[in-house]
């Protein structure tokens, strides 16, 4: 791939640009907003310059809704060799293409599961799809050369390929991707009220929890919109879940013991199902999940801190697979929790203590 056009200089566009850019690829931007297109451009993301002719490889980062008209007249207009989209539902942009006749043989479906709480060319990092899943959806026509522009896109952006179909897909990110978005959102909008004395005693569960709560409402509109059956489908398995817990916590109160027992029952089932499904989950690089041993450190709010403190597990010889930072309320003080494997904890927690850190660790 030498040349490459992107249309739709949001997040994922701008950031599949730069990632382009800094491989040697001339990569052409269009926007219907052109400041969008520009703020992209002074980015370092390549030119709003239209080719001199069609371009190895276009990628259409638009709405699920717009896919299927942006293809089409990209094609009218002889754009590019071949095609793709990295919107987030695949199956109705599908539909929706063949309705409108479009070329499938020189089109292929994508979508890089990478992204983030901020959207807009501003947001957008070379390195977000960096060792992230990238799916291909090909059409039943889709030809070889443009299934392999697509396989090139993801490795230049440093993705790993995985080839799916795109009702398949469109479940699997209905339950690992679309519902927990919402979810996220209810239980943050019971924050909205709440007492400020309450909300000021969340934690690393709660900010985990909700973390993705933050994102742009009108852009989950769109995607949602675009996959509203199958989100719905789950969120009804959810809620006959939700009733069967309240059923089970009110039972927790009742004056009779058997009551109390069944109660408990029910609430340790959802909790054990929670943990049997957490553990399906794949770890580091996507290999099976770890157990990893916690060295939870006391750290000042200063500046180099924390890289002192990775710099010190460093000289210890012992590598941080994960790392998690609770921020101490009122305090100008946090608890980062180093995430280790098993045999080198307590070597680690002894290193950091004789170096007068305050350590301690969850074995």
């Amino acid at each position: 791939m030498r040349t490459a056009a992107v249309i739709g200089t949001g997040l994922i566009g701008t950031s599949a640009a730069l990632a382009l850019t800094a491989r040697g690829i001339t990569v052409h931007l269009r926007d219907a907003d052109p400041d969008a297109a520009r703020t992209a451009a002074s980015l370092g993301a390549g030119t709003t310059d239209e080719p001199d002719g069609p371009v190895d490889l276009a990628i259409i980062a638009v709405p699920p809704a717009l896919i299927a008209s942006v293809l089409a007249d990209a094609q009218r207009n002889g754009l590019a060799r071949c095609y793709t989209d990295v919107a987030s539902v695949k199956a109705g942009p599908r539909q929706d293409i063949a309705a409108l006749g479009c070329d499938t043989v020189h089109y292929i479906g994508s979508h890089p599961m990478a992204g983030a709480e901020r959207t807009g060319p501003l947001a957008a990092r070379a390195d977000l799809f960096e060792g992230r899943t990238w799916v291909l959806t090909p059409t039943p026509d889709t030809d070889t050369d443009t299934l392999n522009a697509a396989l090139e896109l993801v490795a230049l952006c440093g993705g790993v390929p995985v080839v799916m179909d795109a009702a398949a897909h469109d479940r699997a990110v209905a339950l690992v991707s679309h519902t927990p978005q919402l979810l996220a959102s209810l239980v943050a909008a019971r924050l909205e009220h709440a007492e400020e004395s309450a909300v000021r005693l969340a934690g690393p569960g709660i900010r985990d929890t909700t973390r993705i709560a933050g994102s742009n409402p009108r852009m989950w509109v769109e995607i949602l919109s675009a996959n509203a059956g199958v989100v719905a489908d789950i969120l009804e398995e959810l809620a006959a879940d939700l009733l069967g817990t309240v059923a089970g916590l009110r039972s927790l109160e009742a004056a009779d013991e058997g009551k109390r027992r069944e109660g408990a029952t029910t609430v340790e089932d959802v909790l054990r199902r929670g943990n049997a499904g957490r553990s399906r989950i794949p770890g580091k690089h996507g290999a099976p999940p770890t157990r990893y041993e916690t060295v939870a450190v006391l750290i000042g709010d200063q500046p180099g801190e924390l890289a002192r403190l990775f710099a010190e597990a460093g000289r210890a010889g012992v590598n941080i697979e994960d790392v998690l930072i609770e921020h101490s309320t009122g305090q100008q003080a946090g608890l980062v929790q180093l995430m280790v494997a098993p045999a080198s904890a307590a070597f680690l927690s002894d290193a950091l203590k004789e170096r007068g850190w305050r350590v301690r660790t969850d074995r």
